[in-house]
């Protein structure tokens, strides 16, 4: 049995006597163009600028997507890691969205933030988008449903939630500069629905806008400026009340912007509001009330959250705010940790269990190997904005060990290399060339090349180095490498920026791109390109290698000032052939062996795209030979996005794990010896072949993403070719068995959102307690407007013991049977008789009901 979801946060209380409107607009009568606009850029990286005058606070903003990271002002700062966004869409559960949402939210205030950057409401349109694992799904139901959820969680704990990134952010190529060209209809139908869907269901305090553009048809232009999605949809159509944020360094206008809609420019201070707006407001460029507008709005935003109280003087010490959520006493609890761990495991996803080979017997086991690269360094989250310095993270390995008996023996075996680059220097090989300690010596240099000051670390990683004082223009790394192993050893070099690096005195590698900001957009500063230098060391002794790194600091506007520098180092003798052979033979000898694979830091990250779905170095040959050597071989996926699994058929269980955050060691182990029901179910579409991908990629052709796709994401694309996916969307195995027996559907109570309440009996027909998610898709009537062979239009989950008998009753709401009309410029429903098919997956259709709409109702407007 699962243990027990730990006690739901408390919700928050809003002020006794909230500010309203009106008073807020009256406040505003105390300051002039100047000071208004002021408050409209932020004041630092992450926060936004006081106003006495208002009794307005400063208010606080963090990453938010797979944690709560915090400001970056307290060294050595941790966090609570959860599992990645897509590992949460695996579950199908909003209710356990919701509870990660309160999580965060207590988060925050132990860290002193008031807005998450977060959730996602982008779409999986290709499954290389660098931020696939950031988003929930291919599908703009289930997409909104859990984002929804989460934005519910998060307010319902005193904490604003910033909705993003308004809107078809969907790929990283090029994504402060592409327009995605999308006509209308299918930007309305799959693109705004999560959004607005999140809007009208959850009411987001805050809403971010995309770095890249929109091409609807009617107007062209980047998010920030787009008057007609900002203006028109988001805030005109539905209502939303809230501040527009742009994305970080994404604003690149003044008037245009202003105009657009964006209401709040990140991060300051500088950027393209300030002193140029005040000067447009001055000059009826912009309107002073459009000013006013934007300034309310981010009143609300620090009403909501309790940064806005009762003016204060100037200079004078500034009241409290106005009564608002409350920091939980203490830290993380061992429940929070409980939510994190039942959340993955539940999340993961049993593929393929062809003998039944799940779940595993503890007492039966007296050996077990633990094989592959990502058994050895689990990938638990994405990089880029998700990152999360952890509070704790337990292993794979860490997490059997614990849960298998103290008799069973584990082994564990890399199998071989994954990685692209190096690993970073041993701190063993590093020696101060000025002292007499290991390490890499840091010089700080002004622009005279006088020495400021320095410092001295046993580490090749100097990635986003920012230790040295105001006036650095350069910082020089320095070292001596002792290579002592007879043989070839490789060296690489990774820099961001304008640099030179030297080896033994020769110039080997430099760069010269002053970018500046760009290189955060991009990621570059985080994953630098790299060089590599080969040495050959005789049997006579060791070589001395002197190695210096000239690096110019990188000025990233708000983001601050940096220089980026990897060192790494592979030794000779590196023998693929024989870790995977040790492996094998590891295998052999166990009663079960359990093989992870997946993705790593350099393949899912904000800032870049895939290139393609393989698995990186000898991976899948790993598998294979693993699978021959032991019939019972449990095979473990740990990734974000999917890869393609070339050996899917071949082996006896198949688990796909994601990202799981801090507790993957703990859930894996739950899942594996059943404890906890891997109960997921995939939230998009795993291909077969590379070739059968319907979106292979978002490449910017002459700075366009063109969706000529239309409507048909995801499985809807797969259904329309009629290609046979490896897994299809919804699928997912658990410990049981059901049996779908009937359906019936009926008009859904008036007082709801309209369409059809489908009631759904079915049986638990295996030997366990089960969860099973119940999905209803949509098939329209001939005729009418092309529509996808089928949608998702409804879902929900139901529990049963082994051989009970359920109802379950799933909404479909009116919006389901809608399409857009774009020479109307308004929703309607064609009539017609619908078929509703109930299953286990987009393929596994168990059930149908047909329902008939129309009759002389006039179209819905």
């Amino acid at each position: 049995m699962s243990p027990l979801l730990p006690p739901a946060v408390p919700a928050h209380e809003p002020p006794a006597a909230p500010v309203d409107d009106g008073a807020l607009r009256r406040r505003l009568r105390r300051l002039d163009p100047e000071s208004k606009v002021r408050l409209l850029t932020g004041a630092t990286l992450w926060s936004l600028p006081g106003e006495p005058r208002l009794g307005l606070h400063p208010v606080v903003m963090s990453d938010g997507p797979q944690g709560v990271r915090g400001t970056g002002e307290e060294p050595g700062a941790t966090g609570l890691l959860a599992p990645a966004p897509s590992a949460v869409a695996a579950t199908w559960d909003p209710a356990r969205a919701e509870r990660l949402g309160r999580l965060f939210a207590a988060e925050a205030l132990r860290k002193g933030v008031h807005v998450v950057l977060a959730p996602l409401a982008n779409l999986q349109r290709t499954p290389v988008a660098g931020r696939h694992f950031e988003y929930f799904s291919e599908d703009p139901l289930l997409t909104g449903t859990l984002a929804a959820a989460v934005v519910r969680g998060l307010q319902g704990g005193g904490v604003a939630a910033c909705l993003k990134h308004y809107v078809a952010n969907d790929s990283e190529t090029d994504r402060t500069r592409y327009r995605s060209r999308i006509d209308e209809r299918t930007l309305r139908e799959v693109y705004l629905a999560p959004f607005e869907q999140v809007v009208d269901e959850a009411g987001p305090w805050s809403v971010m806008a995309a770095y890249s553009g929109v091409d609807d048809g009617t107007e062209s232009a980047p998010m920030s400026e787009h008057r007609r999605l900002l203006r028109g949809v988001l805030k005109e159509e539905w209502g939303f009340d809230g501040p527009v944020v742009s994305d970080w360094a994404a604003t690149r206008s003044t008037v245009a912007s202003a105009l657009g809609g964006l209401d709040l420019v990140m991060p300051g201070p500088g950027g393209p509001w300030g002193a140029a707006l005040a000067a447009a407001v001055r000059a009826g460029e912009v309107p002073e009330d459009l000013v006013d507008d934007k300034v309310v709005r981010l009143l609300r935003l620090a009403r909501n959250t309790g940064r806005l109280g009762e003016p204060w003087e100037p200079g004078a010490p500034p009241p409290p705010p106005r009564r608002g959520p409350v920091p939980p006493a203490g830290g993380p609890t061992e429940a929070d940790h409980a939510l994190l761990r039942e959340t993955a495991a539940h999340g993961t996803v049993l593929l393929r269990d062809d003998p039944g080979l799940l779940p595993l017997d503890p007492a039966g086991l007296t050996a077990v190997a633990l094989i592959g690269p990502n058994a050895v360094s689990p990938y638990l989250q994405g990089g880029g904005s998700a990152f999360v310095p952890a509070a704790r993270t337990v292993s794979f390995a860490d997490g059997l060990r614990a849960a298998l008996p103290g008799s069973t023996r584990l082994t564990v075996h890399r199998g071989g290399d994954s990685g692209r680059h190096a690993p970073f220097v041993s701190a063993a090989l590093l020696t101060d060339p000025d002292g007499s300690g290991p390490g890499v010596r840091a010089d700080h240099l002004d622009a005279a090349g006088e020495r400021l000051g320095g410092e001295v670390r046993a580490t090749g990683d100097w990635g986003c180095y920012r230790d040295f004082p105001p006036g650095t223009r350069r910082v020089v790394l320095r070292t001596v490498l002792t290579l002592g192993e007879a043989g070839t050893h490789r060296l690489e070099f990774g820099c961001a920026g304008r640099f030179r690096v030297e080896v033994d005195g020769e110039t080997v590698f430099r760069g010269d791109d002053d970018r500046g900001v760009g290189l955060v957009l991009d990621s570059s500063h985080h994953h630098p390109g790299t060089h590599g230098v080969d040495l050959a060391v005789g049997g006579s002794g060791p070589r001395r290698v002197t190695v210096t790194a000239d690096l110019t600091v990188v000025d990233a506007d708000g983001y601050g000032r940096f220089v980026t520098a990897h060192l790494r180092h592979r030794p000779p003798g590196h023998d693929p052939e024989a870790e995977t052979a040790e492996a094998v033979a590891a295998a052999r000898r166990a009663d079960v062996a359990v093989v992870v694979v997946g993705t790593d830091e350099e393949t899912e990250s904000e800032g870049w795209d895939r290139t393609g779905l393989e698995l990186t170095g000898s991976q899948n040959e790993l598998v294979r030979r693993v699978a021959a050597a032991n019939p019972r071989t449990v095979v473990v996926v740990n990734a974000g996005a999917p890869v393609l699994l070339p050996w899917a058929r071949e082996v006896p269980a198949l688990l796909w794990a994601w990202l799981p955050g801090q507790e993957a060691g703990h859930a894996l182990a739950d899942v594996l010896l059943g404890r906890t029901e891997p109960a997921g179910r995939l939230p998009w579409t795993l291909p077969a072949r590379a070739a059968d991908v319907p979106v292979p990629d978002a490449l910017p052709d002459d700075g366009v993403v063109a969706y000529r796709e239309g409507v048909h994401i995801g499985y809807r694309a797969w259904d329309r070719a009629g290609t046979a996916p490896a897994f299809p969307f919804g699928h997912g195995l658990g410990w049981t068995t059901w049996a779908y027996e009937s359906a019936t559907a009926a008009p859904a109570p008036p007082d709801g959102p309209g369409g059809f309440r489908v009631a759904v009996d079915l049986s638990n027909t295996g030997p366990r307690e089960g969860r099973e998610v119940v999905q209803v898709y949509l098939e329209a009537p001939p005729g009418g407007p092309p529509r996808p062979v089928r949608a998702l239009a409804g879902f929900t989950a139901v529990r049963a013991a082994a051989g009970a008998r359920v109802r379950t009753v799933v909404d479909v709401p009116e919006r389901a049977f809608r399409t857009w009309d774009p020479d109307r410029g308004r929703w309607w429903t064609p009539p017609g008789r619908y078929r509703l098919r109930i299953g286990r997956s987009s393929r596994d259709l168990r059930l149908s009901v047909d329902v008939v709409l129309g009759d002389g109702r006039p179209p819905t407007g």
